[in-house]
Formats: structure tokens, sequence, C-alpha cells
């Protein structure tokens, strides 16, 4: 085999490989002579097929199964012993083959960058942490309280308001004809609960008990009866009773309802489910805090191959994001298309800069994800769909790349907590809302300028655009993938 490198420019490398055609033949001739073992031929006993004849017959697919193997072999090899790491599969052409002449093909390849991890140790870290506060359990508290509410009569008539609960008979019609569904009788309804067509409660407003209230609406235009969608309908309806709600007691029958031994258990309960979502939302702060200084103390090539399919999947989600009717920032709206893609281009460049930096630190320290971790990661995602939870298991078992969307969290997630044992890191107390502010409003604040001015265009906008803030969470994507 001859190989002559053809390019070596920054992270690209090329070459034009010739395999000798003794060598082929060699390899067909082999294949054919196992083919023989097993193949019957019309007048020839089991193993006994000439070769000649063979090659007549099977010769084409043999070769071309012999080209793909060598060039897969080749290719590989050569990357091998030249210490290469492709950033992405190999572009491979055949430039020149005839049968019985040598084989030639060039080889051009995107290589990963040499990457030099600097001193985790110097990182320094904040880590901001929030205790709930009375006020958030006794305000949860009242919420269940509100759930479990009853409805008594009023003790002095007066007309109904909103939040009352009135007790109404009730006919629709359609152009003074009754409709499938528009009947009722001692309903009660909550004033203002938006339960009926819009429109429909806020007339029963100021109505007595024992009156009658004509009710003019319209159907909306999705309604989901077709036949009754975008029509003028009339509501006879009898208020006969206005009730007011009552919150449940908060004590410990409260607490029994929602499954809780006593109120003293479930202020607990209420308040260990607070703390462990501050806890993630302080974990999602300290890794942004951490990406951010990776990103500020590392500055090396990307492979251009990886960046231009990184900023396609962002500017393909913020297209399906605008098609769908999200909402454009007003200052992004103002950009031309040019602006926001090359904004767009350097966030995708971050995202695989910081992927394949942790992907060097896992490699580095030999940092994996296990089988147990993957496992248990796909059942959780199996769970979110009751009754097929086997199907979507075997679909992950079945589509390796489905596969890379469960084991590359976990990947990444490894690789920070090991980042972060190795860094500097401090606790800070903060309230509730400091620890829930968004990061960019901070800076902003910090800077004594408008909102979104002094945003780097890293992951603080992704896919369509508002959920760009956090486009480092997909870092770990490149990173299983360079792992």
């Amino acid at each position: 085999m001859q190989v002559t490198e053809t390019k070596s420019e920054n992270l690209n490398r090329g070459f034009e490989i010739a395999i000798p055609a003794d060598q082929i033949e060699e390899r067909v001739m082999t294949r054919l002579k196992e083919l023989a073992k097993r193949v019957r031929l019309p007048g020839f006993r089991p193993g006994k097929a000439p070769v000649s004849l063979l090659r007549k017959t099977y010769g084409p697919n043999v070769m071309g199964e012999v080209l793909e193997q060598m060039v897969n072999e080749t290719s590989r090899s050569i990357m091998e012993e030249r210490g290469l790491r492709p950033a992405m599969q190999p572009k491979i052409e055949v430039t020149k083959f005839e049968d019985g002449s040598d084989l030639e093909y060039k080889m051009d390849i995107e290589v990963l960058p040499e990457i030099e991890v600097g001193d985790l140790s110097q990182l320094k870290l904040e880590r901001l942490v929030a205790e709930p506060e009375d006020k958030v359990v006794d305000d949860t508290l009242e919420r269940i309280s509100q759930a479990y509410k009853t409805a008594e009569p009023l003790k002095a008539k007066r007309a109904a308001k909103a939040g009352d609960i009135v007790v109404i008979d009730f006919v629709g019609k359609v152009g003074g004809e009754e409709f499938a569904g528009g009947k009722a009788e001692d309903y009660s309804l909550e004033l203002g609960s938006n339960s009926f067509i819009p429109g429909f409660e806020d007339q029963l407003v100021g109505a007595k008990p024992d009156t009658d209230v004509e009710v003019k609406v319209t159907f909306p235009e999705e309604y989901g009866a077709a036949d009754l969608a975008g029509k003028d309908a009339v509501f006879e309806v009898k208020v006969k009773e206005i009730q007011q709600p009552v919150p449940a007691a908060i004590d410990d029958d409260l607490a029994k309802k929602v499954g809780m031994d006593d109120l003293a258990a479930l202020r607990k309960q209420i308040r260990d489910d607070h703390a462990e979502q501050y806890k993630s939302l302080s974990r999602q702060r300290l890794k942004r805090s951490l990406l951010d200084a990776l990103a500020d103390r590392h500055d090396f090539p990307v492979p251009q191959g990886l960046t231009d399919r990184e900023f396609q999947s962002i500017w393909d989600q913020y297209e399906q994001h605008l098609k769908q009717g999200g909402e454009e920032d007003p200052e992004d709206a103002a950009k031309s298309e040019d602006e926001k893609k090359e904004e767009f281009r350097s966030i995708a460049e971050r995202r695989v800069r910081l992927g394949l930096l942790l992907a060097e630190v896992g490699r580095a320290n030999n940092l994996q994800v296990s089988q147990e971790d993957i496992n248990r990661a796909m059942m959780a995602e199996a769970q979110k769909y009751p009754g097929q939870e086997q199907a979507v298991l075997e679909y992950f078992r079945s589509h390796p790349e489905a596969m890379e969307t469960v084991s590359a969290p976990l990947f990444e997630e490894k690789v920070v907590d090991f980042i972060v044992e190795m860094a500097a890191v401090t606790d800070k107390s903060v309230s509730v809302e400091e620890l829930m502010r968004d990061p960019d409003e901070e800076e902003d604040a910090a800077a004594d300028k408008p909102k979104a001015k002094a945003k780097k265009p890293a992951a603080k906008k992704p896919a369509a655009k508002k959920s760009a803030k956090k486009a480092d969470e997909a870092a770990g994507d490149a990173a299983e993938d360079k792992g």
C-alpha cells in the first residue's frame, strides 16, 4: 500500500492511497474459495464447483465486498499509525479502479484538535444556596387548602360575584334550536374558573338567586364540535342558588387527604420538595458558571464539520420555533438573517469547543457511564409513556442514535461532577428570588446596561433563541461522541 499525504492545514488532512492489484486479487480469491465450500452450482457436488465458474457468477459482488473492506481497513490503519482522531466520518473518493489494476482513492479527514486542559483545581466557583422559607411552605399549604375547598350557601342573599359558585339550570340554543350537550340541571359553576365558553361566566356576575338570565355567547372557531364552531348561541339560565367556596382547614385531616400522616409530616414534605428543587436550580447555576469559566480559560480550534452540524441544528430549531408561533426577542427581530446566523455560529462553535473539552477531561480521567446508569435513564424515559414502556425500551436498544440521547447527558453530568470536585467551590447563601433570577439579568444589572445588551454569544440563547440561554447543556452530545 502506498500512502501520500496531500494536505495538512489546521485540522484538515488529505491522503492519496494506492492498493496494489495483487493484494486485491489475493483477497478476492480467498473470498471465492470460502464461497466454494458452501455454494451449490448445477452439475457440481457441494464444494466442488471451480473457482473460475464462481468468479463469473459471484465475481462483481465479491469484488465490491472486498474493495469496501480494504478501503475501510486501510483508512483505519492510516489514521491509527499517525495517531489521527477523526472529528467526523472521513470522506472517501475512489479515483481509479479497473478489474486487474490498482485501487486508488482519496481520503479527507478533519481531525480533533490537541486539547491541553488547564489546572482544574485553579477554577474558583460560587454555588448559590437557598433554603425554603416558612412563607413558601405556608403558601403551598394554602394552595392545597384551596384545592380541597368545599362550598356552602350564602348566609345573606346578595348578587353573585367572581369566585362564587352558582347552582344553575341551563338550556343552550343555536338558531333557536337546542343542541346536544347544551343542557344541564343543578350544575355547580365557579365564576371566574373559565370552564365554560368565553363570556358565559362573566354574564352571570351580578345575578341573584331565583332569577333567569339570558346568556349570549359565540363558540370559538377552534371549538371541538364542528357543528358549533364559530356560531352564536343563546343560553337560558336559571340561577337557583349562590354558594361561596370555603377552603379546607389546614390541619391533620387535610394532610391525610393528600396521603400524609399529619400536618407536621405534610409541612416537612413540602419543605423537602422545595429544598430539592432549589438544589437542582443551584446545580444548574453552578454548571453554567463552570462552563463559562472553562470557555474563558480554553481557546483552541474546533472542527468546521462539527461546528457546521451544530449550527444547522440550532438554526433549524430556531426556524421551527418561529413556525410554531413562538415569540422572538425584539432585539433579535431587528437583526438581519446574516447577523442572526453569525451569532448562532458563535454559539455553535462554543458548544462544540466545550463538548470537546468535556470529552477530553472524561477521556484523560477514564470517566465512563455505566450500563446500569444508562438502563436507569432509559427506564425513567420509558415510564413517561404508560403502557408502552417495553416498546420504548426496544426502540432504544435497536437505535444507537437514540441511545446516545440518553448516554450523552449522563456523561456530561459525570464530567461536570468531576470538575466541580476538583475546583475550589464556595457556598453563598442567597434568597430564593436571587437563586431563581435569570443570570443574564444579573449581568445586565451589574453592568448598569439595558437588558440583553451585554450578553456573550455563548450558551445564553439556544435552539429557538429563547432556549439558547442553555445552549451549553448540549455540550455533552459532542463530549459523548468524542469521549
